[in-house]
């Protein structure tokens, strides 16, 4: 059975480079969404067991849907991908409840080791 995967960036460029940037070997359903309300529309419909997440979208931004996340107790294996590489915005989707932090460009390399730590079989 595929793993349910949502991708999240207002630049579909940017979800593009990430959807290959995936392990060519993994079962997955991609859903993309454009921002933060789409993601979490998405999410609650079942579509994001792993969801990777910009922090800098329109309308909803990564910051948000991690706190709207943790305030209804949804749960998803959140890895944030962002340009943004500043100490304090990796603290704070960490507290926020992401379980990792990768940066644009996204590297495979950098996907499959976050993944496997996860404990994602590829």
């Amino acid at each position: 059975m595929p793993t349910p995967i949502l991708v999240v960036d207002d630049s579909a460029m940017a979800r593009k480079m990430l959807i290959r940037a995936l392990p060519v070997n993994w079962d997955v359903e991609i859903t993309h969404a454009c921002n933060g309300i789409e993601a979490l529309a998405a999410y609650r419909a079942g579509k994001a067991d792993v969801m990777f997440l910009d922090l800098t979208m329109p309308l909803l931004d990564g910051y948000s849907v991690l706190e709207t996340m943790q305030k209804e107790g949804l749960n998803s294996y959140v890895v944030v991908v962002s340009a943004d590489i500043q100490p304090l915005a990796r603290e704070r989707v960490r507290q926020l409840g992401a379980a990792a932090f990768v940066q644009k460009p996204v590297k495979a390399s950098d996907i499959e080791i976050i993944l496997r730590e996860y404990g994602i079989a590829l």
